[in-house]
């Protein structure tokens, strides 16, 4: 229902009674009959009536762009890309207006104007092409602040004369400026090349209040814009850290360490070379171990405190600094003391045409410091390393050397006992010297053992093996000392288990070892089950005890050399605290691992699995 001049709704009643007397008027005029005071009524009435629907329909027009207004606000507050809210701007104001097209400019650094958004009634975005608009009306609007409108420019004295008005036969056009923070920052142009008088004031008005809102809207998307940039600027250089930070977190070699530190400090300094150098010798100097940029023959050492003379005082203040034209080499030069605990233990300088930016210098500093722990700790770890090698060759030749003595001790305690005429107290010395180096045989060969898996020099000797074979081996190797405690050993051996290809005796040895364990540490009168099952393609091995547990603490432990558990149970018992060690290696080895299940007073089961042979 709509309303007429007076507020008042026109009633559907209305509008069927005129339908009703222009019907009846036709009916008359075919009749050739019509009635004059009729007529008139009629025509005065059907005046009437168009008033007032064009009063209703600018209403609407009033209304519709109240609430476009509305709309396009909220879809300014909802975007900061600058882009988008242009795209958005130009298709609200040609929807706003009905222009056939529109552009919004916006002045740039030579104080023109630059087309940022050109979009057509079908919302989408012109090409470079069809950027003709009249460039004397924008320019005025520009230079003014002042918007405007012309209803025909084809007849307007103000712009009739100009080329581009009649090269492009613009009639209806309508401009008004941007402004932002009291400075005009552009201007919206709309025009039509086909109809006259499509703008009126109204339609200028309501553009002027839309660029109000719009130019606001622009300036903090252009400022976010340029906040965005520094945003991800800033979000780089954290990724680069990263990025170096994990790649120094990888290696544990110095070398390697040092490598990356200069070559990151180069890279993002955008440098043509530069040096890494360590301080050694007595006097000291600074020694460059790494080159970037350069080819450096490795039979020339670089000597940095030569080479640029305030090295030294770099490092002894700990004070990073650079170096403009000045220093007699061109270009510029950055020197940045390697800093570990406020001392400094090497450098790097770093070379460039262009002088170096603040923030390129504090990106180098906060790297070279990063980097200095990694490369402090990777000469540590190399340290660590080098150490343990010469321990672990220290171990084997000690371990090599005491079989020769010990096979004579052994070898004359035999000769001894095979002499006879001995008192049975000497008898009982020879046989504890006997069994003392039979420990200290044991022990022997598991120092051996560590050596060689430590030092990278065990190696297996896979070979054809059947499980039948493996479990004899293990029952006859074991069931001595199995009985000598009382213990109940049994058997669950699966029939038509597959044979497997690995090596037999360290199979062997690393059974025997979970055997022997488990009939130790279980008091006398205990069961030990040996299991061997086939679970998928692999053949799983499990020894079982009824012994006395372990700990979630001690299974943690369990493993580390030379550590048993503190109780007196365990304690009371014979080992090395290498036997566990060494099996763990021997299984992980074969390609295994070896899962515990244990439980404090009721014993434990050890189980790990070898692939059948295919």
């Amino acid at each position: 229902m709509t309303t007429n001049n007076s507020g008042q709704p026109i009633s559907d009643q209305e509008v069927t009674n005129l339908r009703h007397n222009i019907n009846l008027l036709r009916s008359q005029v075919q009749a050739g009959r019509v009635e004059a005071p009729f007529l008139a009524k009629q025509v005065d009435s059907l005046v009437d009536f168009l008033n007032r629907v064009d009063g209703e329909r600018k209403q609407r027009k009033k209304e519709g762009r109240f609430q476009a207004l509305y709309n396009v606000s909220r879809l300014l507050g909802s975007s900061l890309d600058l882009q988008e809210v242009l795209n958005q701007v130009m298709d609200a104001i040609i929807h706003l207006t009905g222009a056939e097209r529109g552009f919004l400019m916006l002045r740039d650094d030579d104080g023109g104007l630059s087309v940022q958004a050109a979009r057509g009634i079908d919302q989408r975005t012109l090409s470079s092409e069809d950027f003709k608009y009249s460039r004397t009306i924008s320019n005025q609007v520009l230079d003014g602040g002042k918007a405007i409108l012309t209803t025909n420019a084809q007849e307007d004295p103000r712009f009739s004369g100009q080329a581009s008005i009649i090269g492009q036969a613009i009639r209806s056009i309508m401009a008004t400026p941007l402004r932002a923070r009291g400075n005009v920052i552009g201007v919206v142009y709309v025009d039509n090349r086909m109809m006259a008088g499509l703008f009126n004031e109204d339609d200028l008005a309501a553009l002027d209040a839309f660029a109000g809102q719009a130019a606001v809207a622009l300036d903090n998307a252009r400022l976010f814009s340029e906040t965005d940039e520094q945003l991800a600027a800033r979000v780089e250089e954290l990724q680069q850290l990263r990025r170096i930070d994990r790649q120094l977190n990888e290696t544990l070699d110095s070398n390697k360490a040092m490598q990356i530190t200069l070559e990151w400090a180069c890279r993002l300094s955008h440098a043509e070379n530069g040096h890494l150098g360590l301080i050694e010798g007595d006097p000291p100097h600074v020694r460059a171990v790494q080159h970037y940029g350069d080819n450096h023959p490795a039979d020339e050492p670089i000597y940095l405190d030569e080479a640029y003379p305030t090295v030294m005082d770099v490092m002894a203040k700990g004070k990073p600094i650079t170096l403009d034209a000045s220093n007699g080499k061109g270009g510029s030069v950055a020197i940045v003391p390697v800093l570990r605990e406020g001392k400094a233990f090497g450098v790097v300088v770093i070379n460039k045409q262009t002088p170096f930016t603040a923030e390129q210098q504090d990106l180098i500093e906060r790297m070279v410091g990063r980097a200095a722990v990694t490369i402090e700790n990777a000469g540590l770890y190399a340290a660590v390393q080098a150490a343990d090698k010469a321990k672990s060759e220290f171990v084997g030749i000690v371990a090599h050397d005491l079989k020769v003595p010990m096979t004579s001790i052994s070898g004359y305690a035999d000769l001894t006992l095979m002499q006879g005429n001995l008192s049975e107290r000497q008898n009982e010395f020879l046989h504890r010297v006997k069994d003392t180096v039979k420990r200290m045989a044991v022990l022997v060969s598991d120092l051996a053992d560590i050596s060689r898996i430590e030092s990278g020099h065990f190696y297996m000797n896979e070979t054809h093996v059947r499980v039948a074979d493996i479990v004899q081996a293990v029952r006859d190797g074991t069931m001595t000392q199995v009985q000598e405690y009382n213990h109940t050993y049994k058997e669950e051996i699966d029939p038509e288990l597959p044979d497997m290809r690995v090596d037999y005796y360290r199979l062997l040895q690393v059974l025997t070892n979970l055997v022997s364990n488990a009939y130790k540490y279980t008091p006398d009168g205990g069961i030990i089950t040996f299991s061997v099952k086939r679970v998928g393609d692999r053949v799983e091995f499990s020894v079982a005890d009824t012994g006395v547990g372990l700990s979630r603490e001690a299974i943690a432990k369990l493993g580390t050399k030379f550590w048993r558990a503190e109780d007196d149970f365990t304690r009371s018992r014979p080992g090395t605290g290498l036997g566990f060690a060494i099996t763990r290696s021997l299984v992980e080895q074969m390609g295994s691992s070896i899962q515990i299940n244990s439980e404090l007073g009721k014993g434990s089961t050890f189980t790990f699995s070898i692939p059948a042979e295919s």
